[in-house]
């Protein structure tokens, strides 16, 4: 019996939707065609993107529980394959998943809590770069500081949360961490190996998020200051740089 090619194409339309035959060439050791096996090694692609999902969301699976996460990531996995190879990727739509999930409305932040740990690995997996030191915004003129505008480091990320949700993931990764009641902002960043995760005031968020976006500090400062008259700019812009907000001109 010849056993005709099988197009690479065919077999990962089958792979990802139970709804197609097994591709023709797709054979068992007899020559035939074995939809039971097939769908055996279907499942275990499914089973295994439900794994990358409970990996790269820990606290998430933590605070729902196994058997709920399983089966929410199993409704997420039928619905959306990885578009690339890189599975570091995969993932990236689950908080806005959850968000719309019906069985997770009893656990408000929980979508919060994803974006967190997507932020997480976005950051874990950026590019390195060198955080822009204290030293070289302590060597800026002060004249010329206002039109400054400071390059994001490729492993920032700023939420903001209705929910404690820093302080959250924060007790989940040691213990007696006390978790404050209230909304958050989050700052992601990893300056050096590891990534931090910081809770930082309202103000100092708005204040990172315009810079982030590229705008010139003295802006920054303008736009904070009309809600915030006592924003203390030097303050916050020493602290993001310390937590490593920004990178050095390339």
């Amino acid at each position: 019996m010849t056993v005709q090619p099988v197009r690479q194409t065919d077999f990962a339309a089958a792979l990802v939707d139970p709804a197609r035959a097994v591709p023709p060439g797709i054979v068992s050791y007899r020559c035939d065609s074995d939809p039971k096996r097939f769908a055996v090694y279907r499942n275990n692609v499914h089973v295994g993107l439900v794994g990358v999902l409970a990996a790269k969301f820990p606290v998430c699976a933590q605070l729902v529980g196994e058997e709920f996460f399983t089966a929410m990531a199993r409704i997420y996995v039928a619905d959306r394959k990885p578009t690339s190879p890189i599975m570091m990727h995969y993932g990236a739509e689950f908080p806005a998943f959850i968000s719309d999930f019906v069985g997770a409305r009893s656990v408000p932040y929980l979508s919060d809590m994803a974006a967190l740990e997507q932020a997480w690995s976005v950051a874990y997996n950026a590019a390195d770069a060198g955080p822009v030191t204290l030293a070289e915004i302590a060597a800026i003129d002060l004249d010329n500081l206002p039109d400054l505008t400071l390059t994001p480091h490729p492993a920032s990320g700023l939420l903001r949360s209705d929910y404690p949700t820093g302080s959250i993931w924060a007790a989940h990764q040691a213990p007696g961490v006390k978790v404050r009641s209230g909304a958050e902002a989050i700052l992601v960043t990893r300056p050096a190996m590891d990534v931090k995760v910081t809770v930082i005031p309202t103000a100092d968020a708005a204040f990172a998020q315009d810079l982030l976006r590229g705008a010139a500090v003295g802006d920054a400062i303008e736009r904070v200051l009309i809600g915030q008259s006592e924003f203390d700019f030097g303050r916050a812009l020493v602290g993001l740089c310390s937590l490593g907000a920004f990178s050095q001109p390339v």
